[in-house]
């Protein structure tokens, strides 16, 4: 599992655990990361957390490897 799959595993099991948090995700994330994890994302990234229920899905189209945002410092930014 790579670290984003694992960071990705805990903020969920997290939302699945503590209702408050999950709730807090799904208005702020990014207020949510930093408070539960200490993640801190830049101001151009944008965040948005969803749930899914028995009869509504979420269908997410990754980022197209040919456009991978690349960090000033030279590292791939990829979520």
């Amino acid at each position: 599992m790579s670290t984003n799959e694992s960071v990705k595993a805990q903020i969920i099991q997290k939302a699945w655990e503590d209702e408050a948090f999950k709730n807090q995700l799904l208005a702020n994330p990014k207020a949510a990361l930093k408070q539960a994890f200490n993640i801190t994302l830049p101001d151009d990234i944008k965040v948005k957390a969803v749930e899914e229920t028995s009869t509504e899905f979420v269908l997410v189209i990754p980022t197209n490897p040919a456009k991978v945002l690349v960090a000033s410092d030279g590292v791939e930014c990829v979520w």
